[in-house]
């Protein structure tokens, strides 16, 4: 709809859509700071003190994502040790993993070419809060654009001083977002640089039949638990009591501009998930398939790393390095698939690439 169409339809475009910093008031999430995006049917909370990651994801009133056990809260003070992070993350349609470690904890020993230091699940950019926050709703032509962007600082005294700048990108009428970030290192040395994206999804998208799509020509085993899981990587089966998770290491195809995808399904739903990027940028892709009652999720996480974490590259000589004073970027694309045809026009474009 043209913008003289859309503002001779309303009173307020806050009718539509709208930008609304809000602050909880209770429990965990007492004094956490987010920003609730509604785009139409879709509706998005950026969490500002939580590197601006997104948590809710919901459709015509639909959540996509999945919310772990302890379920929306703010910065603890116990998260960034160790294996910590398993009582504070939330899931939600992504948080971002890194920058010196993702993965399991590490600990880098002295006399290693890399600084010694002890890195924590995941790494510490997820907790860390946005400064410099920003959201606005205004017209780009005939697009109206909703927009949130802020930077995080993940630094130590004597050691990394690295910036991620992030601008989170939705229109009007269009099902999806758009995360593009900048990370910088400000520092005087280079720096690691790992990156992931750490994508959630849950029920009532995730559910008995529904389908993982992604363009793969083939997929590993991580461990002997995932190799012993005879269900196919793709297939989603009902919750089971207790049953331990799957981690598959994806080979993806990409179009000639290095485009790749990852989704999640559900035909009787009518409804999915497709994550556009760049292969150049995520060269590594890892599916995590739980479940297990109560932890019933599927991630998808395109990676400049592997899944094995920093020891695994530090041990080879190949962690990723970021230079003193550089920056690299990398975009993600948020895609609601509605209805069957969308899903079908999915698989079609898979089997397209693995043609």
């Amino acid at each position: 709809m043209k913008r003289s169409d859309m503002l001779a339809h309303v009173g307020s475009m806050q009718q539509a859509a709208y930008v609304r910093p809000i602050e909880y008031q209770e429990g965990r999430t007492h004094g956490l700071k987010a920003v609730e995006v509604k785009n139409g049917p879709l509706r998005f909370m950026s969490m500002a003190d939580k590197a601006l990651d997104v948590a809710l994801f919901e459709y015509k009133g639909e959540n996509l994502t999945f919310l772990s056990k302890p379920g929306l809260n703010g910065r603890n003070q116990f998260d960034t040790n160790g294996q910590e992070a398993l009582r504070s993350i939330m899931g939600g349609l992504f948080f971002t993993c890194g920058f010196e470690n993702i993965c399991g904890p590490y600990s880098t020993p002295e006399g290693s070419r890399y600084p010694a230091g002890d890195y924590p699940m995941h790494g510490r950019i997820r907790t860390t809060p946005a400064e410099h926050v920003s959201s606005d709703a205004y017209w780009d032509g005939d697009d109206y654009v909703l927009e949130v962007s802020g930077e995080m600082r993940e630094a130590e005294l004597f050691g990394e001083n690295m910036v991620l700048r992030r601008r989170i990108r939705s229109v009007y009428g269009k099902p999806s977002i758009t995360v593009e970030d900048e990370v910088t290192n400000e520092s005087f040395r280079e720096e690691p640089l790992m990156w992931m994206y750490h994508c959630n999804f849950g029920w009532p998208l995730l559910a008995e039949g529904a389908q993982v799509v992604i363009p793969s020509r083939g997929a590993t085993s991580r461990d002997d638990t995932t190799a012993a899981d005879v269900t196919p990587w793709n297939e989603i089966g009902a919750p089971e009591a207790n049953k331990p998770g799957s981690v598959y290491i994806h080979e993806l195809a990409a179009d000639a501009d290095g485009g790749s995808f990852a989704a999640v399904v559900n035909r009787k739903l009518g409804l999915g998930v497709v994550i556009d990027f760049n292969v150049a940028d995520f060269p590594h892709f890892m599916e995590w398939k739980s479940m297990g009652s109560g932890d019933y999720v599927v991630g998808l996480e395109p990676s400049n790393s592997k899944v094995y974490g920093r020891g695994w590259h530090e041990e080879r000589d190949n962690l990723h390095m970021l230079a003193a004073q550089s920056c690299e970027r990398k975009t993600v694309t948020f895609t609601v698939l509605d209805g069957v045809e969308a899903i079908d026009a999915l698989l079609a474009r898979r089997d397209a690439l693995l043609s």
